[in-house]
């Protein structure tokens, strides 16, 4: 018997659909400091709703020198997740834009908690998530320079550590010092946090502060030489106790540590703080952009202080490295918590760090998302300076949106019933079937076909058995599989009857099917004058197929925010995250190309070129997608579910209302019915839109005139103009924060004159409500990635159906009574309220929010 053999590279060849970062506020400050086009960024009108003036430590920037550089700094400490996927992925995506460089580095400052499994773990990771694009030495002028094989990868040059550079920040310090800007000290831990102050007050000088250059220098020699006992002492930068940042309060930039480190060895017993270190490895390395996580924002100052004094001191040749912040991933239905991740390993809740459940990437990685899946959900999410807490299920829908491209199908019957054809004859046949619908280039697959099949237990029901018995004997509503002495159609082969139900002696549940097939109806042929078969199953020849064990995964907890009402995270672990399937049949050119797998992953010594497991993935039809797994052998093959077909997870939406019983639509001034506003809140267009331009009414100074893109198309469909908005945000919010700003607008409300000008549409904004000059006003932001015209919902609702044009059918207006449900909520998020229920206001990427209001009135 032949079978066809899947090369490996097809399976794991990356989207083809092109797809990248939206435009965005770093983007346009890169482009703008070099004068460089970025290529590759999505095509949108639209550029950012962040203030870029926020990100600048001074009025002008020079500049930039050199080829735009980036880096992905970990810290070796632990296993990387899916938050950093995100800073992964844009390190090395505006490094490409911008035809620059993207170095790797390990901030290995911190002995204590740093392993090599830890550094080749990470190394691992990032070459995952990067595979199917290419290795920065095809973009730069110098190739990539690393000799040894490991340090290669798709970043630029070797591997670079912090520790590299300890000799060169030894030297900052010592420089520090000379200069008076550095000092030892020996308050304890206790007494410094004591001095330091708090928010609202001023710290006070530590008695240490005044010690003379000298000494100073002796001590911090002496604890080089390891003289001094962790604790005795540390260096101290000597900025300004009365700082409203706490980080320039004369942070620590020196501690005493007497371990062993992972790549010095024992030639240090003293270690810089990151907040020291990090700058000095950017400016060595001619790192440009230094982007990160928003945590960092109140710690740029000290990036800053610290990088001007070692290029003025000329310790390091070369530019100014800029720090710039956006916002950091978080995951519904997840935990990306250093502390919580060891809790779940430790405690043995999930089977080690790459248990496929874990949001690690190397449990991401085995349970088989591929790494286009992981960088196509980076850039929807997009690049701001809002927190945003993203919905797993858009993380899911991406991997679907790859593995639907990339995954062959294959027939596998998770619960096996056994059905024979008593009118066969003869040896198997073979059907040559598509191994993908979509794409021809993946060939057929032979698919052998004889006396006995399985089919899935579901596919069957059971009339006179337990569940007939559980339904008054009748088979569901809908039910269009195989039924007792009825037909259904096996997929690509014949039509099959049951004629007999052979039943378990104590359960009477069935064990076997006895069946007719129809010669006359092979490979989807219906005779003329029969009626075709309306059901159709997937099956797997029994002499051929290949028993495998399945590890059905789901999401890990069972809430969007583990612990929130629980107080504790571990209370909300989903009891149903995994269920295993040991007696799962697949047809025999699954395992075939899982062999071939196995042999290829034998074969493979290089890291840089190691080949995983989940590479091989399959559709298995009507069940979900799956990719073999870690533990898999040639005699037991185990396969990992990565994501069901369809999302299980989102809320039911409740059934239209029958003609006859629409419900009623709001009229009443008082005492409205929650049923009436709720269909008001559907009725009303919240559209997202890109204000394009802004300035003053020319007739009123509380006024301003925007022009504003909301997605609306023309008779030809083709991008209309922008519609003329004019609100009362005048001195409420500078004109440069409201240009190119993604924001949330009323399209169906009558056009309306204000002072001479014609109004077509309301934005959205929160006010604290204080009256006058007092009064803080924010506009509803929106996720980058939100195409403009889309509509926003409200969660857990059922779609909104707006008016055309919204008019009053009471004593108040539709709009009237919407707004009075809306508010800002203690995290920031617009929500509707409804009977004392909370909904949120949200879009394909995640909620609407605002920058720092919380509640207040939305209008």
């Amino acid at each position: 018997m032949k079978f066809h053999k899947l090369l490996l590279p097809l399976l794991t060849i990356p989207s083809t659909q092109p797809f990248a970062y939206a435009p965005n506020f770093i983007t346009k400050i890169i482009q703008e400091s070099s004068g460089i086009t970025p290529v590759g960024l999505a095509e949108v009108t639209k550029k950012d709703d962040d203030d870029t003036t926020t990100t600048s430590s001074s009025s002008s920037s020079p500049i930039v020198q050199g080829p735009i550089t980036t880096r992905f700094p970990p810290e070796p400490n632990g296993y990387l997740h899916l938050g950093h996927a995100k800073a992964i992925s844009f390190n090395f995506a505006v490094a490409r834009a911008f035809h620059g460089r993207c170095h790797m580095r390990l901030d290995d400052t911190n002995p204590s908690k740093e392993d090599e499994e830890y550094v080749e773990s990470i190394l691992r990771d990032v070459r995952w998530i990067q595979s199917g694009l290419p290795s920065f030495d095809k973009f730069s002028d110098s190739k990539n320079d690393g000799d040894d094989e490991e340090e290669k990868g798709p970043w630029y040059g070797p591997v670079r550590k912090t520790s590299d550079y300890f000799e060169l920040i030894y030297d900052a310090a010592i420089m520090l010092i000379e200069r008076g800007e550095a000092y030892v000290d020996e308050l304890s831990a206790e007494e410094m946090r004591e001095y330091r102050g708090t928010l609202v007050e001023g710290g006070k000088e530590s008695p240490w502060r005044g010690r003379g250059v000298d000494e100073n220098l002796r001590l911090f020699r002496e604890m080089r030489e390891g003289k001094h006992p962790e604790g005795k002492y540390v260096l101290r930068a000597k900025i300004d106790m009365s700082s409203p940042n706490l980080n320039m309060r004369d942070p620590v930039i020196y501690r005493i540590k007497h371990e062993s480190h992972q790549a010095t060895g024992d030639a240090w017993c003293i270690y810089p703080m990151y907040d020291f270190s990090h700058p000095i490895a950017d400016a060595v390395e001619g790192i440009t952009h230094s982007l990160c996580t928003l945590e960092f924002e109140d710690h740029r100052p000290l990036y800053d202080w610290v990088a001007e004094r070692i290029l003025k001191e000329k310790l390091v040749d070369c530019g100014q490295p800029r720090q710039i912040e956006f916002s950091r991933l978080n995951l519904k239905y997840t935990v990306l918590s250093k502390r919580k991740l060891i809790k779940l390993v430790e405690e043995k809740h999930v089977n080690g760090w790459d248990d496929p459940r874990m949001p690690t990437l190397s449990g991401i990685r085995r349970r088989g998302v591929p790494p286009a899946a992981i960088r196509l959900f980076c850039e929807r999410m997009g690049i701001s300076k809002s927190d945003s807490n993203i919905d797993f299920g858009i993380m899911e829908d991406c991997a679907r949106e790859i593995l639907d491209e990339q995954s062959p199908r294959a027939f596998a019957i998770l619960d096996p019933l056994k059905v024979t054809i008593q009118n066969w004859e003869g040896d198997l046949e073979e059907f040559g079937v598509p191994r993908h619908p979509k794409r021809d280039d993946l060939g057929d697959r032979i698919v052998p076909f004889g006396k006995t099949v399985y089919i899935e237990r579901s596919d069957f029901f059971d009339l006179d058995g337990p569940e007939g018995n559980a339904n008054n004997n009748k088979a569901p509503k809908g039910f269009k599989r195989l039924l007792p002495d009825d037909k259904v159609r096996l997929k690509y082969a014949y039509v099959i009857s049951c004629d007999k139900v052979v039943r378990d002696a104590t359960t009477k549940e069935p064990t076997e099917l006895i069946c007719t097939y129809y010669p006359e109806t092979r490979a989807g042929v219906t005779p003329e004058g029969e009626t075709r078969v309306a059901g159709i199953i997937q099956w797997v020849e029994a002499s051929t197929a290949k028993k495998c064990t399945v590890m059905q995964y789901d999401r890990l907890f069972k809430c969007e925010e583990p612990g929130k009402e629980t107080g504790d995270f571990i209370d909300d672990i989903n009891p149903d995250s995994l269920s295993v399937l040991d007696a799962v049949v697949v047809e025999p050119g699954v395992a075939q190309d899982a062999l071939e797998v196995l042999k290829t992953i034998e074969k493979s010594e290089v890291s840089a070129e190691k080949t995983y497991h989940s590479s091989l993935t399959y559709q298995f039809e009507r069940s979900g997608y799956y990719a073999l797994d870690a533990a898999a052998t040639e005699d037991n093959l185990v396969f990992n579910r990565i994501v069901t077909l369809r999302d299980t997870w989102a809320p039911a939406q409740p059934k239209q209302a029958k003609p006859e019983q629409k419900p009623a639509v709001a009229n009443k001034p008082k005492n409205e019915d929650s049923a009436s506003i709720l269909q008001d809140a559907r009725r009303v267009a919240l559209r997202v839109g890109t204000i394009v331009e802004a300035g003053p009414h020319p007739e009123a100074d509380s006024l301003i005139v925007c022009k504003l893109d909301c997605g609306d198309k023309d008779e030809s469909g083709q991008p209309a103009e922008p519609r003329t908005v004019v609100a009362g945000l005048a001195g409420k919010i500078p004109f440069d924060q409201l240009v190119d700003r993604k924001i949330v607008c009323i399209s169906n409300l009558k056009p309306a004159k204000m002072r001479g000008i014609e109004s077509a549409a309301m934005l959205l904004a929160a006010s604290d409500g204080k009256e006058g000059d007092d009064e803080i006003v924010e506009l509803l932001d929106v996720p980058d990635s939100v195409p403009n015209g889309e509509l926003v919902y409200f969660e857990n609702m059922e779609p909104c159906e707006p008016d055309d044009m919204l008019k009053s059918k009471g004593a108040l207006k539709v709009w009237d009574r919407v707004k009075a449900q809306l508010k800002v909520g203690g995290e920031k998020e617009a929500i509707y309220q409804d009977e004392g229920v909370n909904r949120r206001l949200m879009t394909s990427a995640g909620p609407v929010t605002v920058k720092s209001l919380t509640d207040c009135i939305i209008g």
